[in-house]
């Protein structure tokens, strides 16, 4: 039982490397054809090719579900970690602030680590801290020092929901010095491939100002929503059989729903690019398109009268009995 097991994990992390280096080569293509700077996709390869992934830190390296459209900012967050900056995403939610992230880890080819920030991650979580094991008393690493440590990408999601005095510790490592120092232990330097991208949402509930010593240790790059013709591609590069008219027409719902959102006629809970994708999901699952919708954006809002109001847009442009058959050309 322990060889079957053994060999059972060496065949999934065999499969996932070849899903992997599949996803990249498709990743860079989807880049040529987008037009991105030639010199810049170079160097993200020369980068590659010098900064070899360890083999416990391979399942780390992410394998995109989507690609983040939109040229300017990709050419702006490449030539920013290419420069050996942190890259701060900062922008509206639906923006494809994680998409973004996840899709430059997987290009630069780096394992990476995720910290979810909320008021009650301090800097014992982020850095580590001493635990007993049985036998002694030993250090157990946290996200930040194991990225610090395998020269990893480390995603510092919604970073301005933490304290000020947790990130006070990222300091040193976010500046020139490129260093950890934990007390009580060694001074940890961070690898040369090692960057952190930061991800923020402007007024959520528990956010607030990050301060001006953190906010200068970035390149801040302000995230632009999705133009009606790259939602379009993306929902046809995930779902290549789907009906170009519906598509087109799941494009403008979600165009009027930002509309009516901005003139305050409804809220923004219903302006969800993950709900509209997750709309889809489920009527390529069999789900009917009313009940897909209702599920994924419908009932994201609480207040019957907003419902009603998200439901006659969406019934103005999407009828409600549409099957598998009719949306997607199988």
């Amino acid at each position: 039982m322990k060889w079957w097991r053994s060999n059972r994990c060496s065949w999934c992390a065999i499969t996932r490397t070849e899903k992997g280096e599949s996803a990249v080569e498709e990743l860079f293509q989807f880049l040529e054809e987008e037009g991105i700077d030639k010199h810049l996709l170079a160097s993200v390869k020369a980068f590659r090719d010098a900064h070899a992934v360890e083999e416990e830190d391979a399942a780390r390296v992410p394998v995109p579900e989507y690609f983040y459209y939109g040229k300017r900012t990709w050419e702006l967050a490449l030539a920013a970690l290419l420069a050996g900056k942190n890259l701060l995403l900062a922008g509206p939610k639906a923006t494809g602030k994680n998409v973004l992230a996840e899709n430059l880890a997987a290009l630069f080819g780096r394992p990476l680590w995720n910290v979810s920030f909320h008021v009650n991650v301090d800097a014992a979580y982020l850095i580590g801290t001493d635990t007993y094991n049985g036998q002694s008393v030993v250090f157990r690493p946290g996200p930040i020092w194991l990225c610090a440590a395998r020269g990893g990408f480390g995603v510092l999601d919604e970073i301005n929901m933490a304290k000020n005095e947790a990130l006070a510790v990222l300091h040193a490592a976010l500046d020139f010095r490129r260093c950890l120092d934990v007390p009580g232990y060694t001074r940890t330097e961070l690898r040369e491939e090692t960057r952190f991208i930061g991800t923020m949402n402007y007024g959520y509930a528990g956010t607030r100002d990050l301060n001006e010593a953190l906010t200068s240790r970035f390149a801040v790059l302000d995230m632009p929503l999705i133009a009606g013709e790259d939602l379009e591609r993306l929902i046809i590069r995930r779902y290549p059989d789907i009906s170009r008219s519906i598509c087109s027409q799941l494009v403008k719902l979600y165009g009027e729903l930002e509309k009516k959102a901005e003139s305050a006629e409804i809220s923004d809970s219903a302006v969800d690019l993950r709900g509209l994708l997750d709309a889809v999901a489920l009527m390529a699952q069999g789900i009917s398109s009313g009940d897909a919708l209702e599920m994924c954006i419908v009932n994201k809002t609480f207040d019957s009268y907003e419902r009603g109001l998200i439901r006659d847009v969406i019934e103005a442009r999407i009828p409600a009995d549409l099957n598998r058959e009719i949306m997607f050309n199988k």
